[in-house]
């Protein structure tokens, strides 16, 4: 009823100015929306659940506000207007208006809702945009002509990459996958960018009931049954930084999901290779021409002495494709997930590689 009444009130005004100030209404399946990642609809809402699921928007106006709701309240999105972030959102579970931007210049402005929680957080409905009465809606965000996606865990995530007091902790409030690595190599080459990961999530095992082999083609992560259209997005490049919790859960043989997917011991290297490579091969099934960059780091997976990138260059040299590539990220050395600094440090590693031997 909030919304109701808000826009109400500012007909009412606009009524007593005497001037023809209806707010505008965008709703989630105008097509001068451009949407990010892989984002469900139905008949009236976006779903967005996804890490690095964006809404955007072109407009000419001094105001725009978002109607939404969120599943359970631990959401958190960036709001970034003309590029630069101005604010973070934290909608709960009432469907309600939230304003995004307020006293805007005169002129054209770009506004991004970007989603820095992953899917483990919960959905958040997007019902509409609601511009001020002088506004006007622009041509949409022309979509960039690079096109990135990444495959990874928490590490992509941006998991705890906010949390400064050293506890590593990874609820919503510390998480942010717009200073991960791979949305700043997104930025830093104006690419699209499709964040397909999961905290926690592995090969062959994760420290819950689900692998990247069983996610990587999903549309909603938590409906098996759901399935991901890939003739909608085909990326030039692909990101695979996988196997560090692999890393970690194949010396837990006590741990439930080892039990689950192990047994009672754990498997051989050949198995860990055999996964390795029949993932790479499922992606490539879905983007035949598509660089694919099989990297791994920069926590203790690439600890010195660490079999787990031997593992990867052997999948991927048993591949023959000279299209895939491998690169590892040298372990960070320090407690816990990637701080902000040591992300930033993982972009600049991977720039210098794919400017180098990539040429995207």
């Amino acid at each position: 009823m909030y919304y109701k009444k808000l826009i109400s009130f500012l007909v009412f005004v606009c009524a007593l100015n005497q001037s023809p100030c209806q707010p505008l209404k965008i709703r989630f399946s105008d097509p001068h929306i451009h949407y990010m990642g892989r984002v469900a609809f139905n008949g009236e809402s976006a779903t967005l659940a996804w890490t690095a699921t964006s809404v955007r928007i072109n407009f000419r106006g001094s105001e725009v506000m978002a109607l939404l709701k969120d599943e359970r309240g631990d959401n958190y999105y960036n709001i970034v207007l003309d590029g630069k972030p101005i604010g973070v959102l934290h909608p709960d579970g009432t469907k309600r208006l939230y304003t995004l931007a307020t006293h805007l210049s005169p002129g054209n402005h770009e506004l991004d809702l970007f989603k820095r929680t992953e899917w483990e957080m919960g959905k958040t409905w997007f019902y509409y945009f609601l511009l001020d009465g002088h506004a006007s809606i622009l041509a949409p965000p022309v979509a960039k002509k690079r096109k990135l996606e990444v495959f990874g865990n928490s590490i992509t995530c941006g998991y705890a990459v906010e949390d400064s007091s050293g506890q590593d902790r990874g609820t919503s409030p510390y998480e942010n996958g717009y200073i991960s690595y791979a949305a700043i190599l997104a930025r830093h080459y104006n690419a699209e960018y499709y964040c397909t990961s999961k905290s926690g999530i592995g090969i062959t095992i994760s420290w819950f009931p689900l692998i990247m082999p069983e996610m990587y083609d999903r549309l909603d992560a938590t409906n098996p049954s759901s399935k991901w259209d890939f003739s909608k997005y085909t990326p030039d490049l692909v990101l695979i930084n996988m196997f560090q919790n692999d890393c970690w859960l194949v010396n837990m043989p006590d741990n439930e999901q080892f039990k689950a997917r192990f047994g009672a011991r754990a498997p051989s290297s050949e198995t860990f290779i055999e996964a390795y490579r029949n993932f790479v091969r499922s992606v490539r099934k879905k983007y035949p021409g598509t660089r694919i960059l099989c990297m791994l780091g920069n926590m203790d997976a690439m600890r010195k002495g660490s079999p787990w990138s031997g593992y990867i260059e052997k999948a991927v040299q048993g591949m023959h494709d000279n299209k895939i590539y491998t690169h590892y990220i040298p372990y960070k050395n320090t407690a816990g997930h990637p701080s902000a600094k040591e992300q930033q440090a993982m972009a600049d590693d991977l720039i210098r590689y794919i400017d180098e031997h990539i040429k995207w």
